[in-house]
C-alpha cells in the first residue's frame, strides 16, 4: 500500500517464495530484533530501517533487494526501501504483507540467532 505511494515495487509472499527458489535476492527484515529472532523469512538479514549503511547492502546496485516489516500497515519497510533507492539501488521491492502475511501463507521461516560457520584449522605438532 505505502510502497506504491512511494514509487516502489510490491512483491507478495507467494511471489517472493517462488523467486527465492531460483534467484539470488537480498531479503531484509526491518522489524524489531525480537520479532526477527521469533520468526523471519528464511535467509533474511536484520537491519535497522533508518540506521543501515551502503556497506550493509550488496555492492551491485542492480541487486534485487526485498524489504519487509510486520504487516501492510507498517511503514518501516517502504521507508527503508526508499532509502536504498536513494543510495542508487534500482531493483528494490517491498513485501507489504510483512512477516504476518508470510506466516499467514504458511511459508517456511527460521528463528533464533544465526550462527556463523567456524573453520577448524589443524596445526601440525599442536
Amino acid at each position: 500500500m505505502f510502497e506504491r505511494l512511494m514509487g516502489l515495487k510490491a512483491i507478495s509472499p507467494a511471489e517472493l517464495h517462488e523467486r527465492m527458489q531460483h534467484e539470488a535476492l537480498a531479503i531484509i527484515d526491518v522489524n524489531a530484533r525480537q520479532s526477527w529472532l521469533a520468526a523471519r523469512v528464511t535467509g533474511a538479514r536484520h537491519l535497522d530501517p533508518v540506521g543501515y549503511n551502503e556497506s550493509d547492502l550488496p555492492t551491485a546496485r542492480d541487486a534485487a533487494l526485498v524489504f519487509y516489516c510486520s504487516n501492510f500497515l507498517c511503514r518501516k519497510a517502504p521507508n527503508a526501501a526508499r532509502r536504498a533507492k536513494g543510495m542508487g539501488y534500482s531493483n528494490v521491492y517491498v513485501m507489504s504483507a510483512g512477516i504476518s502475511g508470510w506466516l499467514g501463507a504458511s511459508l517456511p521461516t527460521e528463528s533464533g540467532e544465526v550462527v556463523a560457520k567456524r573453520e577448524t584449522v589443524s596445526v601440525a605438532g599442536a
